[in-house]
């Protein structure tokens, strides 16, 4: 700011204050009854000047309040700004915490699964000879007609090394007896020999009583019995009661 700028200010505050002094002064006059003593007007006009100066405090007053108060709104808006602004970021904070536990959670159950399904893959496969074990003391069940013969006669030979499959063994059967296991062969040489042919695979008693296996019973017309003999008969001479393709 330029000095002569500093005076008109100067002058500029002189004379508001010159005039709010008159305009004062005037109001103290025109207040001043017309019958007064010039003591009197001299006692209101000496008021002036102290009336002017009261005002302008007043004023000033006034404008310091109202800064006051203007910086007191400004602090309240910011602090309300804030807290606006902490409350959002606040919420962003919670939400990711919420997320970062719930992935965490997840992680450990799938990691807990993945542990409990390796403990009981362990467990299942530390079983299994014992399980194989058992099933193999364990009596199978068959049922009662030529295909459950058939097997039954099979799981036999597996245990004493007795080649034969169940297509070889269906097919002789069926040739020699139809699948009769007390069909008899009173005609043949054996017939007139006095040792016929009986059972499934028509066995006569001498090669029954050679051939059979233990774990079967001893009984010719017996179905299984009556197999197991004939294959292991037909494995002797033969080597497989696959290759018998007619009388033998």
């Amino acid at each position: 700011m330029s000095a002569t700028s500093i005076r008109m200010t100067k002058a500029r505050k002189v004379s508001i204050a010159g005039i709010a002094a008159a305009g004062v002064a005037a109001v103290t006059l025109s207040l001043v009854p017309g019958g007064a003593t010039e003591a009197q007007a001299a006692t209101v006009t000496s008021a002036a000047p102290a009336a002017a100066a009261t005002l302008n405090t007043e004023a000033v007053q006034a404008g310091v309040l109202k800064t006051g108060l203007e910086a007191q709104k400004s602090s309240i808006d910011a602090q309300v700004q804030e807290a606006v602004q902490g409350a959002v970021q606040a919420e962003k904070d919670a939400k990711a915490a919420a997320d970062a536990a719930v992935q965490k959670a997840a992680a450990e159950a799938a990691a807990k699964k993945a542990e409990v399904e390796k403990k009981a893959a362990q467990v299942v496969e530390a079983a299994k000879p014992v399980a194989k074990e058992v099933a193999a003391a364990a009596p199978k069940s068959f049922p009662n007609n030529l295909d459950g013969w058939i097997r039954e006669a099979m799981s036999i030979m597996d245990k004493h090394d007795i080649p034969g499959s169940y297509e070889g063994l269906h097919r002789n059967i069926m040739r020699e007896s139809s699948g009769n296991p007390n069909a008899i062969n009173n005609w043949d040489i054996n017939a007139q020999n006095g040792i016929p042919s009986k059972g499934l695979l028509q066995v006569i008693q001498p090669t029954f009583n050679t051939y059979h296996v233990a774990g079967t019973k001893f009984d010719l017309y017996d179905p299984v019995a009556n197999i197991v003999a004939a294959a292991n008969y037909a494995a002797d001479r033969y080597g497989s009661i696959d290759n018998v393709f007619g009388a033998y």
